[in-house]
């Protein structure tokens, strides 16, 4: 789930070369792998101001993403439960708090997404 930067007809007969040591080229080696590029995409995107994350904060985005949706579905299947069966198990009090608490957290999980 790599960033791919916008694919415009390049000229493959003239590289853009640049003097790196061996110390800098494994930095730039192991910094386009953690974002999921190629050297010459990473090195692209960089130079091209590019926001660049890496694959395991693409990683972390999606797994709250899919936390958020599954917060949806179980505030979702509550409000369900109490359609079909009012009176049945737990207070109101405790429903209602229940339910805020989920809305809560989602609130919170989104904010921390759009903070990624």
């Amino acid at each position: 789930m790599a960033y791919k930067i916008p694919s415009e007809p390049r000229d493959r007969t003239r590289p853009l070369k640049t003097f790196v040591s061996p110390r800098e080229r494994v930095a730039i080696e192991t910094r386009a792998q953690a974002a999921g590029l190629s050297v010459s995409a990473y090195l692209r995107a960089a130079a091209l101001g590019v926001r660049l994350t890496s694959v395991h904060d693409q990683k972390a985005i999606l797994a709250l993403l899919q936390l958020n949706a599954d917060q949806g579905r179980l505030g979702g299947l509550l409000k369900l439960w109490l359609v079909s069966r009012a009176g049945v198990g737990a207070g109101p009090g405790e429903v209602r708090r229940l339910l805020h608490d989920i809305e809560t957290v989602q609130i919170q999980l989104r904010a921390l997404i759009d903070r990624l």
